[in-house]
């Protein structure tokens, strides 16, 4: 009961999904650059088909994680989104300023490092959205690693910072990563878009069907040549909060999906993409353009763009400072936002397709995503070391981490 109670009290920690990418990331450059380097290159590359009537799907194991699994990732933020849009930290405007513009100029400032540093190279000009992107998992769990004394209105700013990056990393890959657009498959999307908004006006208490249609949009968004995972985000705007019986589809699902994409499906996500050869790695490579640019946005561009405009907000009067906080906590905070990993790594393979431009992108976003991770947590746990512990601020629901 004891070993039970503690794996309970593991699982159900903020911490826990961060952990879990970690040593998610850790096995895939073990096995990247051992003997099991060809099988883990093979199995990745390993073709599945499903085909529905003359429509077939064809992908790599790869792909199919990137496009299927992360579409479920991303029907999970989704479902946040549209939960903290209606009844949570986004409801209110006046609460959503400071964050909402620290997280614009979180995601503009670390693109102009990136493009500054290759804007010669039109090979590589097209990856400038990738580090401008905030892993909400990943960044949450260092926070929880450094203790209670850190004030829970911190990990609010955090959170709502997060969200507002991930809804602008779902409006960049909407408008710059669409390839091959067809408007036959976007026009028969709106059957299945039709029918969930059916469900969701009926406050239809099963869920099943809106589900059903879901795969079906999911299906028609990625032969439309728009990326699949947008179909994931859209879909969970149609689970309804409340059913015609007062009780909440959204958060049931929300709750019972959790578990599954924080342990299973970004862990996997991570195996399959952070597997960065290092065999003949040289400091050279740190310094190409590509893996400098998302590496120096991330740790650069993150602090410069999210320090930057709380400082002139607080300053000037615009906004105040989250309850409890310090400059010290604002400043790990500007850290953690530079551990784009997941999202970085996503933006990545839609960026890219050639394998060595892509070992600079994992090569990059690893560096970049690791020192945002020890800076952050070792400047927060400075600054709350002699911090009170804030005992009566509520903590924040969270289910992404």
């Amino acid at each position: 009961m004891g070993l039970r109670r503690e794996l309970d009290r593991f699982f159900s920690s903020d911490a826990s999904g961060g952990i879990f990418l970690i040593l998610a990331t850790a096995l895939a450059l073990i096995v990247a650059n051992s003997s099991l380097g060809p099988a883990y290159d093979d199995w990745l590359h390993t073709y599945l088909k499903i085909s529905f009537g003359e429509s077939e799907l064809k992908n790599s194991l790869l792909h199919w994680i990137n496009d299927g699994l992360m579409a479920i990732f991303f029907f999970l933020v989704g479902l946040e989104l549209k939960y903290e849009l209606l009844e949570g930290k986004l409801k209110n405007p006046a609460d959503v300023v400071m964050p909402g513009v620290a997280a614009i100029a979180g995601m503009a400032c670390p693109a102009i490092v990136y493009v500054s540093l290759n804007l010669g190279n039109s090979a590589t000009l097209g990856g400038w959205a990738i580090p401008a992107a905030t892993d909400i998992a990943f960044a949450l769990g260092v926070l929880a690693l450094v203790g209670p004394k850190v004030p829970s209105s911190l990990k609010i700013f955090l959170l709502t910072l997060a969200i507002l990056d991930d809804m602008g990393a779902i409006v960049v890959i909407a408008l710059f990563y669409t390839a091959d657009l067809q408007i036959d498959y976007l026009f028969l999307a709106l059957i299945p878009l039709a029918g969930m908004y059916i469900q969701l006006r009926r406050k239809a208490h099963r869920i099943a069907p809106t589900l059903l249609l879901a795969v079906v949009l999911w299906f028609l968004v990625l032969k439309s040549g728009v990326h699949a995972t947008l179909a994931g985000v859209l879909a969970a705007f149609f689970i309804p909060i409340k059913d015609r019986y007062g009780k909440s589809p959204l958060h049931a699902l929300e709750h019972g999906l959790s578990p599954y994409v924080l342990f299973f499906i970004v862990p996997l996500f991570a195996f399959g993409n952070a597997g960065v050869n290092l065999t003949g790695l040289t400091f050279a490579d740190l310094l190409d353009p590509l893996a400098l640019g998302i590496a120096g946005g991330l740790v650069l561009g993150k602090q410069v763009g999210v320090f930057g405009v709380v400082w002139v907000m607080v300053k000037t009067g615009i906004a105040r400072m989250p309850t409890g906080a310090n400059w010290a906590h604002i400043y790990g905070v500007a850290c953690l936002a530079g551990i784009g990993f997941t999202m970085s790594l996503f933006i990545g393979t839609l960026s890219f397709a050639d394998p060595a431009l892509m070992n600079s992108v994992r090569l990059g976003v690893l560096t970049g995503s690791a020192i945002s991770a020890v800076l952050g947590f070792t400047v927060l746990k400075i600054a709350s070391r002699d911090g009170d512990v804030h005992k009566h601020e509520p903590e924040p629901k969270t289910e992404l981490a």
